[in-house]
């Protein structure tokens, strides 16, 4: 398989599991906050989640399990996608730690052509995450938008460019 799928290499109810995955260390975790300014103590010290949570640890912030997750995820699902249109239903469902490690995998829940635009294929899949145990931490669902040939048929000089 190329990076990342056509449109006729999504098979609805396919499960793809992506590999490998991340173990989130307090550093990734601190710099992403850092960078993108979230500054809540729940998530960058440790002496107020220790005394005011119900975890006594910092929680690791949604926002970075949620680019984790597309990261992972890069790979099969959206390597060769033109556009994504939407993502829908983000949803916490347990938190990530320090030294957890993340995995995840995406389920095709529907395709269907664009209209106008016999090239490309609209592709809906719910992607989850869980922990090294199993337990979910986090799923959403996206639709993008493929090429209906794949990469390696549109290359110059294959006449489908």
């Amino acid at each position: 398989m190329a990076f990342g799928r056509s449109f006729e290499e999504f098979d609805v109810g396919a499960v793809y599991r992506h590999w490998p995955g991340k173990t989130v260390t307090e550093y990734d975790h601190h710099l992403f906050c850092l960078l993108t300014m979230a500054r809540h103590p729940l998530h960058i010290d440790a002496n107020y989640a220790k005394t005011a949570t119900r975890y006594a640890q910092p929680l690791v912030i949604g926002s970075y399990v949620f680019s984790l997750l597309l990261g992972l995820s890069e790979a099969d699902v959206a390597g060769q996608a033109i556009t994504h249109k939407g993502f829908e239903r983000i949803e916490h469902h347990a938190p990530l730690m320090h030294g957890d490690t993340l995995y995840g995998e995406s389920e095709v829940l529907a395709k269907s052509g664009v209209p106008g635009r016999e090239e490309r294929g609209l592709v809906e899949v719910e992607t989850r995450g869980r922990n090294q145990d199993g337990t979910l931490i986090m799923t959403f669902s996206r639709k993008l938008v493929v090429p209906v040939t794949a990469a390696a048929e549109r290359l110059p000089g294959s006449g489908l460019a």
